[in-house]
């Protein structure tokens, strides 16, 4: 959570220093063109538009540079939620078969089918792995608190490759 404080944090900053640069800009091409405009010579006052003109783009170069950004930061973000939010829904599934199983839920209880068919995809491939010991019904699903752990990571490695788009490196 303080990472995304962070992040909008460091966002906002970025939107108020660009604004303020675009207005330092767009002040400084104001009072150069006055300046030049009063006292030159017909060849100066041309080198003088062609600057102007250059100044010009790249202060709207940037503008649009950065508002490209800022939409791609938003739509990124928009990304992040909804994987996060399906993470949590396989963490959520995987969590409910570790407590059935350590409990000893019946295999032929209805809610217990349904959440095995939901899990079946996301814990197929940890079935098994480890030793499971239990007592009886009871088990220590530990396979799945495996499984459980590898899908955080997942989670944590997709989120990072989302925020490569985001963040823009700045030192090394």
């Amino acid at each position: 959570m303080a990472d995304d404080e962070k992040l909008a944090a460091d966002e906002a900053r970025r939107i108020a220093q660009h604004e303020s640069v675009k207005g330092a800009v767009r002040a400084n091409v104001d009072a150069e063109i006055s300046r030049e405009a009063a006292h030159t010579t017909p060849t100066e006052h041309a080198h003088a538009e062609r600057l102007a003109e250059s100044l010009r783009h790249k202060a709207v170069q940037e503008v649009a540079t950065t508002e490209s950004e800022l939409e791609r930061g938003k739509a990124v973000a928009r990304v992040s939620q909804i994987v996060d939010y399906v993470f949590y829904l396989v963490y959520g599934v995987i969590g409910l078969e570790i407590v059935l199983n350590m409990l000893g839920a019946r295999q032929s209880a209805g809610f217990k089918q349904f959440i095995d068919a939901l899990g079946a995809p996301f814990l197929g491939p940890f079935r098994g792995l480890l030793l499971e010991p239990g007592i009886g019904r009871f088990r220590l699903m530990t396979s799945y608190v495996l499984a459980l752990a590898v899908y955080v990571l997942l989670h944590m490695a997709v989120n990072g490759l989302l925020r490569l788009f985001v963040r823009r490196k700045t030192v090394v």
